[in-house]
């Protein structure tokens, strides 16, 4: 064969940012997080795939795994706070100790917190697709005191047994208000419904149960113009499912107001304020205990 027909293959050659380029995108990824924080890498990733922004990164693993670079080196200058990124997929252990009696109470007056719900009709509970989503609602959940259920996924039957038995331990009559926040995609639609299934397989027959997904839903896409990626041909569930949207595509913090406001619907309109006034008269009241058993 003549050397003039050898095939080569073609080199690809990739589009490699400059020194300003790349300061553009540090100064794009700051201004997302410091409007609004703590933030997965995920979500900000979706963030910077806005084609309206003066430097997009692509919608790819390679355009995450550049947006997860630079958040790095961002956070190990300096630059980008440690606590603006969340990561609820790794977790230390930790055991408290305590120097004294004294130091032992002024810890306590921290974890003493009101029943928001005791006047409520309802019941509640918030669960979501995975960990991600969870590091990013979790201080909104743990503020208005509802818990948090990450699936995991599929979730393992054990979860939804655990949690069964609590609603049927608290619900104490009141209807039960369940709101999920998934992605939507072939697996994801489905998710949800298993979940639920699995839940009322352990619950008290008398439990008025109410799954909602609140978000993502098609017309949440439509209306947030999110942005989708198609469906794979060869996943054959879900067929009505015809693009796919990660639920880190939604903004954090319209993510976590639209999941406050499902939220106070099912509270009486002074429980927050009536329960930090409680709770910082609690307060006061292990200061003042403390102050008994002398300091630390």
């Amino acid at each position: 064969m003549a050397a003039s027909s050898v095939y080569r293959p073609r080199t690809i050659k990739r589009d490699r940012r400059t020194a300003a380029r790349i300061e553009q995108l540090d100064n794009q990824i700051l201004a997302v997080l410091c409007e609004d924080h703590p933030q997965s890498v995920r979500h900000v990733f979706y963030r910077m795939t806005d084609p309206r922004l003066p430097e997009p990164v692509e919608k790819s693993d390679r355009g995450y795994r550049h947006v997860q670079d630079r958040v790095v080196k961002l956070r190990r200058s300096s630059r980008l706070p440690f606590g603006w990124i969340t990561d609820a997929t790794r977790r230390g252990y930790h055991t408290p100790t305590y120097r004294s009696e004294a130091e032992f109470l002024r810890s306590m007056k921290g974890h003493y917190r009101a029943d928001l719900w005791r006047q409520s009709r309802y019941y509640c509970e918030v669960w979501c697709e995975s960990r991600s989503i969870a590091g990013v609602i979790e201080d909104d959940c743990r503020e208005l005191a509802v818990s948090l259920y990450p699936a995991g996924g599929f979730s393992s039957i054990t979860l939804a047994y655990q949690s069964a038995e609590t609603i049927n331990h608290y619900a104490e009559g009141r209807p039960v208000r369940i709101l999920y926040i998934g992605d939507y995609d072939p697996a994801g639609v489905l998710i949800d419904v298993a979940l639920e299934r699995e839940l009322r397989e352990h619950l008290n027959g008398d439990i008025d149960l109410q799954f909602l997904r609140i978000g993502i839903t098609e017309d949440q896409i439509e209306t947030f113009e999110l942005p989708t990626k198609p469906r794979k041909e060869t996943d054959r569930r879900a067929l009505h499912v015809k693009h796919t949207v990660e639920a880190e595509a939604m903004p954090a913090r319209l993510m976590r107001d639209m999941l406050r406001d499902q939220i106070e619907l099912l509270l009486p309109s002074d429980a927050l304020a009536v329960a930090k006034v409680e709770e910082q008269s609690a307060r006061e009241y292990f200061d003042r205990l403390a102050e008994i058993r002398g300091s630390p």
